[in-house]
């Protein structure tokens, strides 16, 4: 094992020297257009310990026995045989399809580790339980990559070989999608290789091509923070619409109960001509004292008064007022109320400043969580 690792290392090291391996391939038709089976009987994106997801398993589906690999479901091939001989400890496989990954590694922003798993080489076992599965290898590869594995004679894993073409077992890959139905093979690893040496490899992968697809990622992240800010526009204006249509429902109101008022000291008056002075100087005191205590009630009334915008991701827009002491929560019981069609697990969030108000947020007033007087939120589902 220790000199076919050295020899290994020696050939990697002149492979590299120049730069690291990249090139281009296109995904095969089967993969692309493929549709987990394993979604039908209730498995999410997920891999052992759901660290996507906790739902493991639908109780009425029961994972085969090993003995029994034409039972057992493609997505979950590789990960029962390899644990079946390795144990429990080793990095987080997603039991997915391959798509499925890519599409995890890029919404991440991480590039994907590719484990093709040929049980009957040679040098298979010592690779997975010296290097694999080693706790420095385990660590570094949960902690910045998406880790896929499949078996290199089977399903998706023997279609990914044969494009691939490993030379030599046991093989790794980073990978990053590309443009259209291509994949981008940023370094590949074959053969056996020492713990230290294998993260040496991938720590300089991610330092040297991060900066390739670093510009990409960065185009994303403008193109996000140019569609908040269109929302933000969006949802303050519509705000002041809505405002405005507000106060314009509300004027003739006041206008009828101001002339409502008026009216009333000139009759008194009318019947009483002798003391129509003293008519005059009531009405001029009412109006006087009166007025400025309606104003102060009306004020007090809406400095406690909390308008919220709501949008909705299908472009539906709900307000409703809310007392400054409402608790958060209470924003979150009046949507449940509304029982709109597709709304499920979501949380909301403010776009200026952008805020997420979630579960630890819930016990906080309306005023404490600057909502207070008024607020537009987006609702984002989970």
């Amino acid at each position: 094992m220790s000199s076919a690792i050295r020899e290994s290392g020696r050939a990697l090291a002149e492979a590299t020297c120049h730069g690291i391996v990249r090139r281009m391939v296109s995904l095969p038709r089967s993969i692309i257009g493929g549709v987990s089976r394993v979604m039908g009987h209730g498995i999410d994106l997920m891999g052992i310990g759901g660290r996507r997801n906790q739902h493991l398993l639908q109780p009425n589906f029961q994972l085969p026995h090993p003995q029994q690999p034409e039972m057992v479901p493609e997505e979950w091939a590789f990960l029962t045989s390899f644990e079946q001989q390795y144990g429990s400890s080793h990095p987080f496989f997603y039991v997915c399809r391959f798509t499925d990954a890519l599409k995890m590694a890029e919404d991440d922003h991480k590039f994907l580790f590719m484990y093709l798993h040929s049980p009957q080489h040679p040098f298979t076992y010592s690779f997975c339980s010296e290097t694999l599965c080693s706790e420095l290898v385990t660590q570094f590869l949960d902690a910045n990559f998406v880790s896929w594995g499949a078996l290199s004679d089977r399903g998706e894993g023997l279609h990914m070989a044969a494009t691939l073409r490993p030379g030599s077992f046991p093989f790794c890959a980073v990978v990053a999608p590309a443009s259209g139905d291509s994949l981008a093979v940023l370094q590949q690893i074959e053969g056996p290789i020492y713990p230290a040496e294998l993260v040496e490899i991938l720590q300089r992968t991610m330092e040297e091509q991060g900066l390739a697809f670093g510009s990409s990622s960065r185009a994303v992240e403008e193109e996000k923070r140019r569609a908040d800010r269109r929302l933000r526009e969006e949802q303050d204006a519509a705000y002041l619409a809505a405002l405005q249509i507000d106060e314009e429902k509300s004027r003739p109101t006041d206008l009828r109960s101001e002339q409502v008022v008026q009216k009333k000291p000139v009759q008194a008056a009318k019947h009483n001509p002798s003391k129509k002075q003293t008519g005059k100087k009531v009405k001029e005191a009412t109006t006087v004292t009166e007025t400025p205590h309606n104003e102060t009630a009306n004020e007090e009334k809406d400095s406690r008064v909390t308008q919220i915008l709501i949008r909705f991701p299908n472009g539906e827009r709900r307000e409703h007022s809310f007392s400054l002491m409402d608790k958060v929560q209470s924003v979150y019981r009046y949507i449940d109320s509304l029982g709109l069609p597709g709304v499920g697990n979501y949380r909301l969030i403010s776009s200026f400043p952008r805020r997420v108000y979630g579960v630890e947020e819930m016990g906080m007033t309306l005023k404490d969580a600057c909502l207070h007087p008024r607020a537009s939120l987006f609702l984002e589902l989970l």
